[in-house]
């Protein structure tokens, strides 16, 4: 990071009608940073993107990308950001090349730099050879890459993406990541929404968004060490009694469904006494041990706190 702000928003406010996507939102993201923005669906995530590319005009507030303000130079905004959308939103019906050449287009790039940067950007995202295809042929993963070429086409220092690897395969979603990471070598920002929290781990910083609130804000490492107590990890039978007795309690803060086990957000001392507890009780517990807290665990905590 170069502590230069790249992104900015103030009391950022949005409205469709009655309902609030983004309620006073004050946030500040760093040039060169990998920003990522989590929470459920609903909490903003995608209308804040939509915002920063000058898309969506704030109903009070404002947001700056790069010093210039989405609302009163909403044009100079999407001519310095790219954006890929959650939906695809490329066409089907032209090639490679022409989907290429229509975004070089819209950003008024000079064909003779169109050319090279074209070229650059195929050889980069492994398109190569493939840039006559029809657009609609292409799998998942290439359609990704594709999408995020076009998004490039312009030089932008600010790549907005929105849930990208969304209903990606796992190899492609690796892979992904590493294109990522080498745009964040060349400089520049990454602002990204994602479903996933493991992406999450990847990121310079996370923002928690619900209800289009800031609930929190911190690098992953101080979002997990920001939880108050600990998380226990259990394996108990039966399991609903297990999960009812526990929530019952005033030191439980919460007990969340993890696959086969439940993870138990716990403020008390003796992890020990949750054991005699539940056994006193009926419960036989198989697995009762104290986990180190993922940003899945802070996660779902922080949206129990706030009431989500």
């Amino acid at each position: 990071m170069t502590g230069q702000v790249a992104v900015r928003c103030s009391g950022l406010v949005r409205r469709f009608g009655p309902r609030v996507a983004l309620d006073h939102l004050d946030l500040e993201v760093a040039s060169g940073e990998i920003f990522v923005v989590v929470g459920p669906d609903g909490a903003g995530k995608s209308t804040l993107l939509r915002v920063l590319c000058g898309l969506l005009e704030p109903t009070e507030g404002d947001a700056w990308v790069l010093g210039k303000s989405v609302r009163r130079e909403p044009e100079v905004v999407r001519e310095r950001v790219g954006y890929v959308p959650q939906q695809f939103g490329l066409y089907g019906d032209l090639t490679v090349w022409e989907n290429l050449r229509l975004y070089a287009d819209l950003y008024h790039v000079p064909q003779g730099a169109f050319e090279i940067r074209a070229r650059s950007l195929l050889q980069e995202f492994r398109l190569l050879g493939v840039e006559g295809r029809m657009t609609a042929a292409l799998s998942g993963g290439m359609k990704q890459k594709l999408a995020l070429a076009c998004a490039l086409v312009h030089q932008p220092q600010v790549l907005l993406l929105d849930e990208p690897t969304t209903g990606v395969d796992p190899v492609s979603r690796r892979q992904f990541w590493r294109t990522l990471y080498d745009l964040h070598r060349q400089g520049i920002t990454l602002v990204l929404t994602t479903p996933y929290l493991d992406e999450a781990e990847r990121a310079s910083r996370v923002a928690f968004l619900q209800r289009g609130r800031l609930v929190a804000c911190d690098d992953p490492r101080g979002l997990r060490g920001s939880l108050p107590g600990r998380v226990v990890e259990l394996v108990a039978e039966p399991r609903a009694r297990a999960q009812s007795l526990l929530r019952a309690r005033s030191d439980v803060r919460g007990v969340y469904v993890f696959g086969d086990r439940d993870r138990v957000w716990y403020t008390g001392s003796d992890v020990g006494g949750l054991r005699r507890f539940l056994e006193r009780e009926g419960v036989r517990v198989e697995i009762l041990r104290p986990v180190l807290p993922s940003l899945e665990d802070v996660f779902v905590a922080r949206l129990s706190s706030e009431g989500g």
